[in-house]
């Protein structure tokens, strides 16, 4: 029962259950309609995402579940993408490419994804709210600031994935089935007892999910996470929820080692620290509302005004939705509930301001969020809550004009997303060119961080043969305008010879590489193939250990003069093992925690 003597569970007839999901479903696609209209948003990290899901489904073609180079980047040098960049989403992407459009399937994707944050929200405010008031958060939800800047302005589709894995985490974090001091009178619960209630292991798999959706998620999901069990710990005076939090982010990314493990100990094979260097992804250059005379941050101010105008209409939301609910006297009876939802808005504001700074230094691997506002998609849930329960009312005429109001506020949401967050595809960008120039070959620009250390994206040229022979392996190939991408061509005879890759069966081409040639001296092939320390490089079926370093990066063997045959084959690293190994023991302890809440809790959750 709330406050108002309503009970939260009675949810009214079989077929109103429905209404409410489909009304987060229908808000869901009110928000791409501006894109069914105009065509795709380009933001930031359109490409990137594009260029992920083309070259996973080509992997699937040829029988690679798993792959860890994308081949089309660097205009076919590759890089190890699929190493670094969690797998849920350019795996889901890929997916929708096998049964949809190409040019459908981003609009597919963030449709599916904001009414996923919806659904959650919803899920989440049904514990302690009415459907009405649940439903109208989760519609909140989609239609919030925020999301819908992530969705337009950024493309950011891993990123969108924290708008239904955050609701979840507070869900199960949040859960209490089983009261540490039963009203019969009986002794105190047992710890375990309380703390493995049921939700531990649903709690793992959400953090598990967070990792492999977007590493900056699964840091914000922990630390929060982390706070709220503290928090509910003092409240109830409990070790319980500390317990469960705890076994959650360690079986968590236990069972996300398979990805976590690889992309944390080959960072040093790649330059991982260009995700930070620039000037624009500095914590310090992100306070809400700076300001900056450096030029370089002039594009960056224009979009940090326009977040932090998002930033403080969500958190003074926020913080008057629970300000009215409590005068209403409409907030649920358990502070352990409302009180670590109460404190988000708070915590993300503190965040945003500069003397916030000592907790970015201190916390590790915070930094690497870049934005401050990332935070952003912690309070979408809550602030929802909040304003939905603030703003119901059972006086028919109120909740008819507020309703009204809603609508009119998420109609305008909306329409600014489709005017201003909008980022119109030039034509080399739009998903029709994209699909054509990955078919063809061409290829697409590689990603910074992810080039070899002290390589330069910049100087790997295009339309290059796949094996040059070369004299001075250090030549640079392709020529041009130094302001744009280099361009090889045969009539340049920057090559003596080139070669084509030859057959392989039955091998992977993205992690095979074969090159058969005839060299008239001792010399280099040149290949068309970034390097990086997995790759096993045979030539007439030697080893070769050592190769001189090229400034664009690009593989360049040494081979003797006569027939040759190169062999490039991706292989399995040390720390590719190690973290198989580690989510195998983990899956082992996650079933027996599922089997352990299972039989022992089974009579107490009926």
């Amino acid at each position: 029962m709330n406050r108002q003597g309503i009970s939260v569970r009675d949810q009214g007839s079989a077929s109103s259950r429905f209404v409410g999901p489909a009304l987060i479903v229908l808000a869901a696609v009110l928000a791409i309609v501006p894109q069914m209209v105009r065509g795709n948003s380009c933001g930031h990290d359109f490409d990137f995402h594009l260029v992920s899901w083309l070259d996973a489904l080509g992997n699937w073609r040829h029988g690679l579940f798993y792959p860890h180079w994308t081949a089309s980047a660097n205009y076919g040098a590759g890089e190890p993408r699929f190493i670094f960049y969690p797998p849920l989403t350019w795996m889901l992407g890929a997916a929708m490419g096998i049964v949809l459009p190409w040019k459908i399937v981003p609009l597919a994707l963030t449709s599916l994804l904001l009414a996923a944050a919806g659904l959650a929200t919803r899920t989440l405010a049904r514990e302690k709210f009415d459907d009405a008031v649940a439903t109208l958060a989760g519609c909140t939800t989609v239609l919030s600031g925020y999301a819908l800047f992530t969705a337009y302005e950024r493309s950011a589709f891993a990123e969108l994935t924290g708008g239904f894995w955050f609701p979840l985490m507070l869900l199960f974090a949040l859960r209490n089935r089983i009261e540490d001091t039963p009203s019969d009178g009986a002794k105190r619960v047992p710890l375990v007892r309380r703390a493995f209630d049921g939700s531990a292991l649903l709690l793992t798999l959400v953090v598990a999910g967070a990792w492999l959706s977007n590493a900056p998620v699964g840091v914000m999901l922990c630390y929060t996470l982390a706070a709220v069990a503290l928090t509910t710990a003092l409240l109830g005076h409990s070790w319980a929820p500390l317990l469960r939090a705890a076994t959650a982010v360690v079986l968590g990314i236990g069972l996300s080692a398979f990805y976590l493990v690889p992309a944390a100990w080959e960072q040093r094979w790649v330059a991982i620290q260009q995700a930070t260097d620039d000037p624009g992804l500095l914590i310090e250059n992100s306070w809400l509302f700076a300001r900056h005379g450096d030029p370089r941050l002039e594009q960056h101010d224009i979009e940090l005004l326009r977040v932090s105008g998002i930033a403080v209409t969500m958190i003074a939301v926020a913080l008057a939705g629970l300000l009215v609910t409590w005068w209403r006297k409409r907030l649920p009876a358990e502070r352990k509930w409302w009180i670590p939802l109460g404190l988000v808005p708070v915590a993300v504001l503190f965040l945003q301001l500069p003397f916030s700074r000592p907790i970015w230094n201190l916390l590790p691997e915070l930094r690497f969020l870049q934005f401050p506002w990332r935070w952003l998609v912690a309070l979408g849930t809550p602030m929802a809550i909040f304003f939905a329960s603030a703003l119901w009312t059972t006086n028919r005429w109120l909740r008819a004009f507020a309703l009204a109001v809603c609508a009119f506020v998420f109609l305008a949401a909306v329409a600014i997303a489709g005017v201003s967050f909008y980022q119109g595809c030039e034509t080399e960008d739009s998903v029709r060119q994209r699909v054509e120039d990955y078919r063809a070959g061409t290829g697409f620009e590689g990603t910074d961080e992810y080039a070899p250390p002290h390589a330069d994206n910049t100087l790997v040229a295009m339309a290059l043969p796949i094996a040059c022979f070369v004299n001075d392996p250090t030549v640079l190939l392709g020529q041009g305008d130094p302001d744009v991408t280099p361009l090889w061509s045969a009539d340049q005879h920057s090559c003596e010879a080139t070669f084509p890759a030859a057959p392989s069966p039955g091998k992977t081409p993205s992690e095979h590489l074969a090159v058969a040639a005839e060299t008239s001296h001792a010399g280099y092939l040149v290949l068309r193939q970034r390097t990086y320390p997995a790759w096993d490089v045979r030539v007439n079926g030697v080893p070769v250990t050592q190769m001189p370093e090229r400034q664009d990066g690009l593989m360049a063997v040494p081979v003797p003069r006569g027939h040759v045959k190169v062999n490039v084959d991706w292989t399995a690293t040390r720390d590719f093992y190690v973290g198989r190994l580690i989510s195998g023991l983990a899956a082992l302890l996650v079933t027996g925690l599922g089997l352990l809440e299972y039989r022992r809790f089974r009579p107490r959750l009926s």
